[in-house]
């Protein structure tokens, strides 16, 4: 049995590492589950599991539809199929499969996804997949997790495969600073405060929660209190925890890294429309597709930088 070792906050980790380390960590954990794969573990950072426990990944090859299929296949057996593609590929190429035989019929399968966002750099436009998390919440009764970094990733992980039902999560590409407190409990549905604030609040997922810790920190030189919520459970989403916000502070900004029409942002606006109108802004990808380039430099170049989060809350208190 190997020990789940967390890594220390601040430290820069892909989340795609934290995917390996948790695999290897659960197969020794329990036998209820299985890994399948599009010839990419060592893209998506499944290769440990590989590497460790070959006999708990089943290899499809370059056939993500057959996958989807026969993971709902396989969850009718008991076991609880973990798939594991590019968001490209998983969330697009088979979603109709993922929808049809697993979705429509509640089968409990996990679907990971590596390659969303701008974190994909370089490989440009039709691999960054800006898109997923509209997608994804759409399908009736589907959860859909985006994790903050390496240390929430694995948390989840474990939250996913007692979960029972439909599942997609997102796994980072490169590098990321850890921000989430490895004592701290990951629980579906429900957000994590990681700064307190009573200007502005921004709900951020995914990469973006790093990003928006930084806008908080900038923003306080300027006398600008911001609360910071990392809402890595985009489905269900945490309504509490944004009638709180829209009640204490003063608007919400809402940050991922994503296209800014069906992701978070309007998660969080339908939300608040139902429950407590408030003032938002939305910073993500203004409906456009991507580009090749450093995932250093792409997001300051499509808007959703630390810089562009800070100048979202400034506007807000302005308006």
């Amino acid at each position: 049995m190997t020990d789940l070792e967390f890594w220390p906050m601040g430290a820069e980790v892909s989340v795609r590492d934290a995917f390996g380390r948790v695999l290897v960590h659960m197969a020794d954990e329990r036998k209820d589950w299985v890994l399948l794969d599009a010839d990419v573990a060592g893209g998506t950072g499944a290769k440990p599991l590989v590497a460790a426990h070959p006999d708990r990944v089943v290899q499809f090859g370059i056939a993500e539809q057959n996958m989807m299929a026969a993971a709902g296949g396989m969850a009718d057996t008991g076991l609880i199929p973990v798939v594991s593609t590019f968001a490209a590929f998983g969330t697009m190429r088979a979603h109709e499969q993922f929808r049809t035989a697993i979705a429509y019929p509640n089968r409990n399968v996990k679907l990971c996804c590596s390659h969303i966002g701008l974190d994909v750099g370089p490989d440009g436009a039709t691999a960054q997949m800006l898109e997923d998390l509209a997608t994804m919440r759409a399908v009736p009764g589907v959860t859909v997790i985006s994790p903050a970094d390496a240390n929430e990733f694995m948390q989840a992980f474990e939250a996913i495969l007692d979960h029972d039902g439909p599942v997609y999560m997102r796994i980072g590409r490169s590098p990321t600073p850890v921000v989430t407190d490895s004592a701290a409990p990951f629980r579906i549905g429900k957000a994590k405060r990681l700064r307190e604030g009573s200007d502005v609040t921004v709900v951020a997922t995914g990469v973006m929660v790093a990003r928006a810790l930084k806008a908080a920190e900038a923003l306080a030189a300027e006398n600008i209190s911001v609360r910071v919520v990392n809402m890595a459970s985009i489905k269900p989403i945490d309504t509490d925890e944004l009638v709180a916000a829209a009640r204490e502070t003063k608007g919400i900004v809402t940050a991922e890294d994503h296209n800014v029409i069906g992701g978070l942002g309007g998660a969080v606006a339908e939300c608040l429309a139902a429950h407590h109108p408030a003032r938002v802004r939305f910073v993500g990808v203004q409906d456009r597709f991507g580009k090749s380039g450093e995932h250093t430099n792409l997001p300051a170049a499509l808007g959703i930088a630390a810089d562009d989060v800070a100048a979202a809350c400034r506007a807000l208190l302005k308006d």
